[in-house]
């Protein structure tokens, strides 16, 4: 692979003790590649938590990049409870799918990206979804991974959740598809709430249905029946009766 002059590489790692970086990919794959001209990558490194780590900064890992002069590079770090995850790639990001990163990305966009997974222990707040919505403007899939409340929700369980004009709409333009059957019962309100997060595509929604019938006053609210209009897949945890009050609130139901 000596006269090789354009590389793409996308690569998955798991159960390692460190991250790959920089000088990992110039001792293991560039130097060997004298002729290389282009090189366009995107690297996970994802390690359990069981294996003890020094948490890195985005600052160490791109200096280990010094020697790969010839382009940008980015790095998103996800340190958490459960895991730590290092993504690095080459600028700008040229792959349609990015998976598990959390409330720290780089102020970017990434033009590419369709499908996107995000998770975090740390909670996701209103603006985080806004941050989302700019970066990844022609998003297509969603998939959100957090059991943490943003409103304390069990501490307030009674009452009800309140339609407010007091956010910043997030608008995803694009988005089709939508995972939320590993979050917490806020985030439902979050996106289906139509006072919060608009969602004028969405035709596929995965949610907890529990959830979905708190969240929907058991399909009777106004405030999360325009984000359900246009949903013809809908995917719950189990085997579920559709009654006539699910069909007339989601009335695109394709059965």
């Amino acid at each position: 692979m000596s006269h090789l002059e354009e590389l793409t590489l996308y690569l998955c790692i798991y159960n390692r003790s460190i991250f790959v970086d920089g000088t990992h990919l110039y001792n293991e794959i560039l130097i060997h590649m004298p002729q290389l001209r282009t090189f366009i990558f995107y690297i996970r490194t994802k390690i359990d938590i069981g294996n003890s780590i020094h948490q890195l900064s985005v600052n160490d890992i791109q200096q280990t990049f010094n020697k790969i002069q010839c382009q940008e590079v980015g790095c998103i770090l996800n340190y958490n409870s459960v895991t730590s995850i290092c993504h690095v790639f080459s600028l700008p990001f040229s792959f349609d799918c990015l998976e598990w990163i959390g409330n720290t990305f780089p102020n970017i966009t990434f033009n590419h990206v369709t499908f996107l997974k995000v998770f975090d222990s740390v909670v996701f707040k209103h603006e985080f979804f806004i941050r989302v919505a700019r970066s990844f403007p022609l998003l297509k899939e969603f998939f959100v991974i957090n059991c943490t409340s943003q409103f304390l929700f069990w501490k307030r369980k009674n009452l009800q959740f309140q339609d407010s004009q007091s956010y910043s709409i997030v608008e995803f333009s694009h988005l089709t598809s939508l995972n939320i059957s590993h979050a917490e019962i806020d985030y439902v309100e979050q996106f289906l709430n139509s006072t919060k997060t608009s969602l004028p595509c969405l035709t596929k929604l995965e949610v907890n249905y529990d959830n979905l019938i708190y969240v929907t006053e058991n399909f009777t609210r106004d405030a999360t029946r325009v984000n359900c209009s246009k949903v013809k897949w809908l995917i719950v945890e189990r085997s579920i009766v559709y009654l006539k009050d699910i069909h007339h609130y989601f009335p695109s139901l394709q059965m």
